[in-house]
């Protein structure tokens, strides 16, 4: 890899009482990372001490920088977002854990919006601990569409491990809403997206959707509900009329029970937990959150702060790791995608051959 396609990678340390440093020196501890990127942590050296000793890391430091642009690409790189000294409490949520989460997050995307970082990896976040007068969001992916100038309905929270991907087409609202939220517009504005993101972000020339139902059984034929015949079904239709690939809706649990789900490129569930559920129960260590339809690339671990196990060193970087890597193949398939679309002539020489 040349010096001009070596991504930056800023990382945000989210809860400093859970186990997102012990997972981020844990991965940047691989010296094949720096084979594929430059990964630059918004922290504190002094915290990241802490946590290093605890990882029992060995010789392993981090590069203290001031600034992205002095990240030395052979190194795994620190920039202080914060100099006073601060109370670390291993799993507890704290004020300043969650101050210093949104700290950092905002350094991070300030440089994410001025190019000096290619990509963003965050690491876990206590939802509660964080919130704020500058952050009164449900999750890292709502806050972040608001700084891109995003809708809700224009971006979406997909779920990535090598054997599937999961979307979800409401979110973060609770199960007593989701009903009535739904409309066929919503569903049929995430395939869209969901479509459009396998194509550009995933190289799939053309991706195949599996759309499940709402009810139990996908309402047997309207037994068990409407939803089905009145929103999704529609929806679908919307999908296929402008040729989209999808299929369905079938009842979430036959569907990933007789792994059905592995004929697909993707699954748009209606609701959080009848996606994140059979996602998890795949693949919880090395799951991936992948916030599509952004026009930035960003990714996090699937799991949270892990308060239970933090300073024991018995977290498994795997998920973080994963991570880092599909961030760098989502921001390269990106570039090539562009550069491939940037010429019609060639385009049409492409789809003729």
């Amino acid at each position: 890899m040349t010096k001009e396609e070596h991504i930056k990678v800023g990382i945000t340390h989210g809860d400093i009482n859970g186990i997102g440093y012990e997972v981020i020196i844990k991965t940047l501890l691989e010296p094949k990372i720096l084979e594929h990127c430059t990964p630059i942590v918004y922290g504190a050296s002094k915290i990241a001490s802490y946590h290093r000793k605890m990882v029992e890391a060995g010789d392993f430091n981090f590069n203290l920088v001031k600034n992205s642009e002095s990240a030395n690409p052979k190194r795994a790189n620190i920039i202080n977002i914060y100099d006073k000294d601060v109370k670390i409490d291993i799993g507890k949520s704290t004020e300043i854990a969650g101050q210093l989460s949104l700290i950092s997050l905002e350094t991070a995307v300030q440089d994410l919006q001025s190019n000096k970082i290619d990509v963003l990896v965050t690491a876990p976040i206590n939802k509660e601990n964080i919130q704020s007068e500058n952050f009164r969001f449900p999750g890292h992916s709502e806050y972040l569409a608001q700084k891109f100038n995003v809708n809700f309905n224009d971006f979406l929270m997909l779920m990535v491990s090598e054997s599937l991907r999961v979307g979800v087409a409401t979110g973060h609202i609770p199960l007593r809403k989701v009903s009535e939220t739904l409309t066929s517009d919503i569903i049929f504005k995430k395939m869209v997206i969901m479509n459009e993101s396998l194509k550009k972000d995933f190289a799939i020339h053309k991706p195949k959707i599996a759309i499940l139902g709402l009810n139990p059984h996908a309402s047997d034929n309207g037994i068990l509900g409407t939803e089905e015949s009145d929103i999704i079904i529609p929806a679908i239709n919307m999908a296929k009329e402008n040729n989209i690939l999808v299929f369905g809706p079938y009842p979430s649990d036959g569907f990933f029970g007789s792994g059905n789900f592995s004929k697909f490129d993707a699954v748009l569930a209606m609701y959080h937990d009848q996606g994140l559920i059979p996602f998890k129960a795949i693949s919880f260590e090395s799951g991936v959150n992948f916030t599509a339809g952004l026009p930035i690339v960003r990714t996090s671990p699937a799991h949270g702060c892990a308060y239970d196990i933090a300073g024991k060193n018995l977290a498994s970087p795997e998920s973080f790791r994963s991570s880092l890597f599909l961030a760098c193949d989502i921001f390269r398939n990106r570039k090539l995608y562009d550069e491939i679309h940037s010429n019609p002539l060639k385009t049409t020489i492409l789809e003729k051959e």
